[in-house]
């Protein structure tokens, strides 16, 4: 896969905008542990933050969401709210400074969650994200997909359940289908992920990713490639 840059900053450094997408029980969280660690260690300032979340706000906009019943409008319109703040005070002076930045879930999650899985009108959210974000996209979204049947299965054994996690099957099988659409519908930004697999299995699939990443950074910077 060929990743465009999307986004670099004012000083022209490169700062990357990586985002990590998947339905609960994919495993996304410890892949972006190991790739924050793999980055690091080459030398790659990266500043972390997820989404609902990221900021004082933005956490406490979580707990909400995450937590309370409402509606599919108020949902939507609570993660933009709360990914303004993010955008504004960590995504985007992170960005501008020359660091990459990794976000746990980001616009693609609204899409997918309260798009297909509750079935609010994707226009609108098309417009939200226009109006909060209309100049900022990921460089590279990586979506790991897992059947939803499988996610449940690992959710069992996790901790106490949010709302979302206590989802059935079926919802879940919508979200998954707006992840793929999407990812159909701009092939350019993402690069899916068969999250079934074992953990090292998926770690054998994302090195590539990372190793082409690095390159790139490396050329960007003009240091020779990595072999």
């Amino acid at each position: 896969m060929s990743i465009k840059l999307n986004n670099s900053s004012d000083n022209g450094k490169p700062g990357k905008f990586i985002t990590f997408e998947g339905i609960d029980g994919a495993g996304k969280s410890s892949h972006i542990a190991w790739l924050l660690e793999q980055l690091v260690q080459h030398g790659i300032s990266v500043v972390t933050s997820r989404e609902p979340g990221g900021t004082p706000l933005g956490e406490k906009l979580r707990e909400i969401i995450l937590n309370d019943e409402m509606q599919p409008a108020t949902e939507a319109l609570l993660a933009f709210a709360a990914r303004q703040e993010n955008v504004l005070t960590v995504i985007q002076p992170a960005l501008n400074n020359g660091h990459w930045v990794l976000c746990d879930r980001f616009t693609d999650s609204t899409f997918a969650y309260q798009g297909y899985g509750r079935g609010f009108p994707l226009d609108k959210l098309v417009e939200l994200e226009n109006w909060v974000h209309a100049d900022l996209q990921p460089t590279l979204t990586i979506i790991f997909d897992c059947d939803p049947v499988v996610a449940a299965q690992r959710l069992a054994d996790a901790r106490v359940a949010d709302k979302f996690e206590r989802q059935s099957v079926d919802f879940f099988t919508h979200v998954r289908d707006g992840y793929l659409m999407r990812a159909s519908q701009h092939p350019g930004r993402y690069v899916v992920i068969n999250s079934n697999q074992s953990m090292e299995a998926v770690r054998d699939a994302l090195s590539p990713l990372v190793k082409q990443l690095l390159t790139e950074q490396n050329q960007a910077a003009g240091l020779r490639p990595l072999k």
